[in-house]
């Protein structure tokens, strides 16, 4: 595919991100320079079973891996940062972010192992970097996490704005508003292309800020006084923790956080000064009980349904160290994920089961741009080309519609594949290949070593379940010694199907011994008409395929 390519052009190669929520990373090349926007992992499908997450195919990086100069990283979220260790495994480049993104980063390469072999550099709103033929420049903007940015890449074919995701938040909790007047500023140079976020795109209107948030909470407090909060809410929301403590403390109350995420990120922002807690607010979750129920709020994960998020522990009465009681007041400040409604669901009715009062309204705001939002942004940049990224394929085409609707041809406007090779010049764009991509999926510590066939194997057990044949065949005569004995685990409750169970054994006896009176010896061929035999047999009977799992042991 490499030699395919023509040397002197710009390329865009997005190699996740789109038709998904999730697991972006893009490759902008010219010549022998190639910069990589984000490197972020996916949360597995309902049929990924025992799947942890899925990071992205780099085959294309790693066969051009002499030409990859450095991976820019726009803010700290999983989809943006999580495949990072797993990626740098194989290939060993400088990365580029701020602070806060930065050391989130340093904590998932500590824990591979990779930190002091990682080449890293913190970088400053407005610094630019020269990376081979390209400079980047980061620009301030607005998410549900702190020192999110932009990405301005200067090539000598001209500008490309990647605005990783953002939102236009004029009155941010902590730090600046985004910054407009910088993009206005790249506009006015003549920008080639602007790779926008699209999550929100099908979204009328402008994000509502954050600060919105706090006079929810300021009535949730005041309505609430006398009983214990537990609010759910994700991990990386610096900003929406920060107005939790600053409304406990106004109402005299301890915060206590709770979830191995939120410990970490929380406690990283403290660390650097992206929290303020000078009153002394947070405490330690030991302390939790040193304090009335009503002088306590405790901040968890498991505002998504997560089984094993701290909050569903919680509900399901198996958390080691708390313990929800009738009255306490349970906020969700978050919208569900789309897939995770059923979950979130379960979790409010174990909750509601023992008494605890659950609050799901107006205690969130989305960190994702909005249609007046992503027209703002368009107004301000000028793209010749408009590029949508960051979501499903209804999301990019709305904000395809947003494009045009301001003036952009629609021959300007680009909706990609993931793995297509974006060919763009001042005069033309056009898809000119494709490269290697897709999801590898991580089970524990394999990374890739369960595949489609694997995946296969697991739905049909969770389907159907599994029949294990057992018999003993004597070396050399291969006379039916023993069995076969069969067993089952997720088909039937044997108990209970005896009588399906005896016919199954005969059956299976019957095929067997048809086989040896034919003198086949051949053990694959005795377990395959076996197999064959006791398939059929089943599907008469419960009109069911469970796996079949022949044993032939020699004695």
């Amino acid at each position: 595919m490499k030699d395919q390519l023509n040397s002197g052009s710009l390329k865009i190669i997005p190699l996740g991100g789109l038709e998904q929520i999730g697991m972006n990373i893009t490759a902008i090349e010219y010549g022998d320079s190639i910069v990589v926007i984000d490197c972020g992992l996916a949360f597995p499908e309902d049929d990924m079973l025992g799947i942890d997450f899925v990071i992205p195919d780099v085959t294309y990086l790693v066969e051009n891996y002499s030409k990859v100069k450095g991976f820019s990283i726009t803010h700290g979220h999983e989809d943006h940062i999580g495949a990072i260790p797993y990626v740098f495994k194989k290939l060993n480049v400088p990365i580029y972010t701020t602070k806060l993104t930065m050391t989130l980063i340093e904590k998932k390469l500590e824990e591979h192992d990779l930190l002091n072999s990682v080449k890293r550099r913190v970088v400053k709103y407005g610094q630019s970097i020269n990376l081979g033929d390209f400079r980047i420049e980061f620009i301030k903007t607005n998410h549900s996490i702190q020192d999110a940015a932009a990405i301005a890449v200067y090539s000598p074919a001209g500008i490309i704005v990647h605005t990783g995701d953002f939102k236009v938040d004029y009155t941010p909790v902590f730090g600046d508003a985004i910054d407009l007047q910088r993009f206005a500023e790249i506009g006015k140079k003549g920008v080639l292309a602007l790779l926008c976020d699209s999550t929100n795109a099908d979204r009328p209107g402008f994000t509502m800020s954050e600060k919105t948030v706090g006079a929810a909470f300021e009535r949730i407090f005041y309505e609430h006084k006398n009983q214990r909060l537990i609010i759910a809410t994700f991990a990386s929301n610096v900003d929406r923790v920060q107005q939790i403590i600053n409304t406990a403390a106004k109402n005299g109350r301890k915060v206590c956080l709770e979830g191995r995420s939120m410990v970490n990120v929380i406690g990283t922002a403290v660390e650097l000064g992206y929290i303020d807690d000078s009153g002394h607010t947070l405490i330690e979750l030991e302390d939790l009980y040193n304090y009335p129920p009503e002088k306590v709020v405790l901040v968890t994960t498991g505002s998504q349904g997560e089984s094993m998020a701290a909050l569903s522990r919680m509900a399901a009465n198996i958390h080691k160290r708390v313990k929800i009681m009738p009255g306490d007041v349970i906020v969700f400040s978050s919208h569900p994920i789309p897939g995770n409604e059923k979950a979130v669901s379960n979790v409010i009715n174990e909750l509601s089961d023992i008494g605890a009062e659950v609050i799901i309204e107006d205690t969130h705001v989305s960190g994702h741009a909005c249609q007046e939002d992503i027209k703002l942004v368009y107004t301000l940049v000028k793209p010749k080309y408009a590029i949508p990224v960051h979501g499903e394929r209804r999301h990019l085409m709305a904000q395809a519609q947003i494009a045009e609707s301001l003036g952009i041809p629609k021959e300007n406007i680009l909706l990609l594949h993931t793995g297509d090779v974006l060919e763009l010049t001042e005069d033309s764009a056009r898809t000119i290949g494709k490269v290697q991509t897709g999801g590898i999926l991580v089970d524990g510590l394999g990374v890739g070593d369960v595949g489609n066939i694997v995946i296969r194997d697991r739905q049909r057990l969770a389907d159907d379940g599994i029949i294990i044949v057992v018999m003993t065949l004597e070396r050399g005569s291969n006379a039916l010694l023993a069995g076969p004995d069969i067993v089952s685990r997720g088909f039937v409750y044997v108990r209970e199907s005896e009588d399906l169970m005896e016919e199954a054994n005969r059956v299976v006896y019957d095929a067997t011994q048809n086989c040896l009176d034919r003198s086949i010896s051949d053990w694959s061929k005795i377990k395959g008409d076996v197999r064959d035999a006791l398939s059929d047999f089943v599907w008469q009977r419960t009109q069911r395929r469970p796996m079949i799992l022949p044993i032939i042991m020699e004695a």
